[in-house]
């Protein structure tokens, strides 16, 4: 789940190293990945009345629906990218 977000992130964004996703929650029922990329960018993620935002949620929930997730959540970050030091 965490590679199909990041690869679908680093395609929309124009500074795909600005990119940054991780697990907060991986349990057997339940997946929720966070997705931070830069400021600039976050428009192209959401997507206008959050189309592109939905579009990929679905992607995961399709792929959650193979391996037995119940649940799958996307949380995208509108603060950008973290600093070393934040």
């Amino acid at each position: 789940m965490h590679d199909l977000v990041e690869f679908i992130a680093r395609n929309l964004v124009d500074d795909p190293d600005a990119v940054i996703v991780r697990e907060i929650r991986n349990d057997r029922y339940a997946t929720v990945i966070g997705l931070r990329v830069s400021e600039g960018d976050l428009g192209k993620v959401i997507g206008r009345q959050g189309r592109v935002a939905k579009a990929i949620r679905a992607l995961m929930r399709a792929s959650g629906a193979l391996s037995g997730k119940q649940h799958i959540g996307l949380e995208i970050d509108d603060r950008g990218p973290r600093t070393p030091d934040a």
